[in-house]
């Protein structure tokens, strides 16, 4: 009996097409409510840190340069993160959005999953260690 069915299987597979699909050549577009890259825009952000307080992974850190001047920079580890969109939900201020087109984050090496977010100077400067943050 297991017989004829594997040989009707085999015969089948031979007539019709496989149903799988060609994922990295064939992309399917991701739902709309897909919770993907966490991404975030300082024009509106006044560096309360309600985000990094209220994420449940730690994966986000704010790191104040200066407050006055609305110098920020957001570290975000993706490795880290869960998902959630809590960060989203606490900013008062809807400066954080969670992508749906970026989603695909496998990476190589564990250096990559940490991101920067802020003006380019800003996060040189905090990559290099020469700033002292200030209170919250």
């Amino acid at each position: 009996m297991r017989l004829a069915a594997m040989i009707g299987d085999i015969a089948s597979a031979f007539i019709h097409h496989p149903i799988t699909e060609r994922y990295p050549f064939e992309c399917r577009e991701a739902p709309g409510r897909l919770r993907g890259m966490l991404h975030w825009e300082p024009e509106n952000c006044i560096g309360c840190g309600l985000c990094a307080k209220d994420c449940p992974a730690a994966a986000i850190e704010l790191i104040v340069l200066d407050k006055k001047a609305k110098r920020f920079v957001v570290r975000y580890h993706p490795g880290r993160c869960v998902f959630c969109a809590q960060c989203v939900f606490s900013c008062r201020q809807e400066c954080l959005s969670m992508s749906n087109t970026e989603w695909e984050l496998a990476v190589t090496q564990k250096a990559e999953l940490i991101r920067h977010y802020g003006d380019k100077e800003d996060v040189e400067e905090v990559l290099a260690g020469n700033f002292v943050p200030d209170s919250f």
